[in-house]
């Protein structure tokens, strides 16, 4: 008698597309750093632009080749495509210009507090219900924020208001996630992100234009604005919604705890700036909050 075949487990969908959270983590690190590097050549509104205007650009080009542009959606939705463009454009122009006070890897570390706002969005506009952890995790993610930001020294001031600028971005940017979530996820995708990323490139345009701060960057400086809006704006998004299609939304949110850790990499070897010992405590009792919140999340989903 034959034995039976022996089964082999199959692999997780993280392992399955391993090469794809890798390039997320990677891309994903660097929203701060990419802030650090413009912020001698210009201000945070008139970079963000130039970043969105180039993301904008390589997504037209793409789907024009393609012809797949249909302006019908853009018609049918300009409410929806006006309240997202200046709500992110809002997000990313403050947290460009929160690393003019605080150091890359400690705002990496406050922004995991956007899945506390996005949980707290649930709450309040979808009338979703808490468990008792994930109120505890909340808590703790708040309590870790006030370490960060509440340390000695003459800084101090400075590192609070980068601290609030980085809040008030996520604030915003889970203001825009949950608008998508509630009106947009019918839409085609190639032309939801056209518009969406065109839509927040005219905001943050009228945002520099009002600050008096528009000026032409010089032919080096393009090359940075290149790189920055590839990566951070088409490649990055591009790899953030192709992960959440495919990843569950706990696991998305859980593997992205682990950015800030790349992010403090960067920052030490290209700044030299790397958060105080008090502010990897806080961080890591942000990041704690943020986990229990998801974990306990997934078991209410499942």
């Amino acid at each position: 008698m034959s034995n039976p075949p022996i089964s082999t487990p199959k692999p997780t969908a993280a392992l399955q597309n391993g090469p794809l959270i890798v390039a997320l983590l990677v891309v994903d690190s660097m929203h701060y750093i990419f802030a650090r590097l413009l912020l001698p050549h210009l201000p945070a509104t008139t970079s963000s632009f130039y970043t969105l205007l180039v993301g904008t650009v390589e997504t037209a080009v793409f789907l024009a080749l393609r012809r797949q542009i249909k302006w019908q959606v853009l018609r049918d939705h300009l409410w929806f495509f006006l309240i997202v463009g200046f709500l992110v454009a809002a997000a990313t122009a403050i947290s460009f210009a929160a690393v003019a006070y605080i150091d890359p890897g400690s705002a990496a570390l406050i922004a995991q507090t956007y899945t506390i706002f996005s949980l707290g969005l649930g709450l309040f506009w979808l009338r979703e219900r808490l468990r008792p952890l994930q109120w505890i995790g909340a808590a703790l993610a708040v309590v870790g924020v006030f370490v960060i930001s509440f340390q000695p020294g003459s800084a101090a001031d400075l590192l609070r208001l980068g601290a609030v600028l980085v809040l008030v971005s996520n604030l915003f940017y889970a203001l825009h996630t949950a608008v998508v979530k509630r009106y947009g996820d019918d839409m085609d995708f190639g032309n939801f992100f056209l518009f969406r990323v065109a839509s927040t490139g005219l905001f943050l345009l009228l945002f520099a234009l009002g600050r008096g701060e528009m000026s032409w960057p010089d032919t080096s400086l393009w090359l940075l604005l290149l790189l920055v809006g590839t990566v951070n704006i088409t490649l990055g998004r591009i790899l953030y919604y192709l992960a959440l299609r495919r990843l569950k939304m706990s696991i998305h949110t859980i593997l992205l705890t682990l950015s800030p850790a790349l992010t403090i990499l960067w920052s030490l070897a290209l700044f030299g700036e790397r958060p105080s010992l008090q502010g990897f405590i806080g961080g890591a009792v942000i990041v704690s909050g943020v986990l229990l919140v998801t974990l306990n999340q997934s078991r209410k989903q499942f």
